[in-house]
């Protein structure tokens, strides 16, 4: 958490604020943990557009060989603001990029967000190893089948938060993924038919549908959006954090406990 919703909704929100003019940019002193590649130092410049990537965001510059990749993390999020943050907020803010209008701001409490500021040799190289994320259209149930075929032994839930095949995945959408596609969720994947792999594929589209239609999804004290905003998205979930499933209506939604993570389903709908 952020997920892909999340971090869509922020890349939309800020690019509303394109082109920015960044006429300082600062720091904090814990950086070090956040920034794992920093082939130039930028002070100043333009921020032409910000794109994503599974749950990456790239920032792109008007120096055609100046790129910022971030990760969120945990916790993390940019903030769009009139002015500097302030109490705690300001606190955890570790990237600072103040325009002539508006200041941009990296905040992430626990700092388990990464950031590479890469030139774009180094830029093209890190892209390479992005793969195919769940929003794009060759992202198909076709796409997900030979994936299920290759590694027929996985179990579906846990093999759902693999970024290296299911980019843009977090936990709370892996199990909406199988409330959705009506499968449990500790089914193998050898066992899952091609007219399960089309289920998947609507689920993942309904979902981020809503997450997103939602600024996001926020659970207690987190996610929050560009203008620090809590995310709408709960509202769209049938069965991670419910009592009740909100499919059949009737069911009390099981929590447990598969590959070290919470997962949620409904006994009746899910098979």
């Amino acid at each position: 958490m952020p997920e892909l919703p999340e971090v869509e909704t922020i890349k939309s929100q800020l690019s509303d604020f394109l082109p920015m003019k960044i006429i300082k940019t600062s720091f904090s002193d814990k950086t070090s943990r956040l920034i794992r590649q920093q082939d130039f130092v930028i002070k100043d410049g333009i921020i032409t557009s910000i794109s994503r990537k599974g749950k990456f965001l790239i920032f792109r510059f008007e120096n055609e060989n100046h790129f910022l990749i971030s990760h969120l993390g945990m916790s993390g999020t940019w903030r769009i603001s009139d002015q500097k943050l302030q109490g705690l907020e300001a606190k955890h803010a570790h990237i600072i990029f103040e325009g002539d209008s508006k200041v941009l701001s990296y905040v992430d409490p626990r700092r388990f967000g990464l950031a590479y500021f890469l030139n774009k040799n180094n830029y093209e190289l890190k892209c390479q190893s992005f793969p195919i994320d769940i929003s794009e259209n060759a992202f198909d149930a076709n796409h997900i089948f030979k994936i299920f075929k290759t590694y027929p032994n996985k179990t579906l839930k846990p093999f759902l938060l693999d970024q290296k095949h299911f980019s843009g995945v977090g936990n709370y959408i892996a199990s909406e993924i199988c409330a959705r596609a009506r499968l449990l969720p500790n089914r193998q994947v050898n066992t899952l038919s091609k007219k399960d792999c089309n289920n998947i594929k609507a689920a993942i589209d309904l979902i981020i549908y809503g997450a997103i239609k939602g600024s996001g999804t926020t659970f207690g004290g987190g996610y929050r959006d560009a203008f620090g905003e809590k995310g709408e998205g709960v509202n769209h979930l049938v069965v991670f954090h419910q009592q009740t499933c909100q499919l059949c209506k009737k069911t009390e939604v099981i929590k447990s406990n598969l590959g070290g993570r919470g997962t949620f389903h409904c006994p009746r709908c899910q098979k």
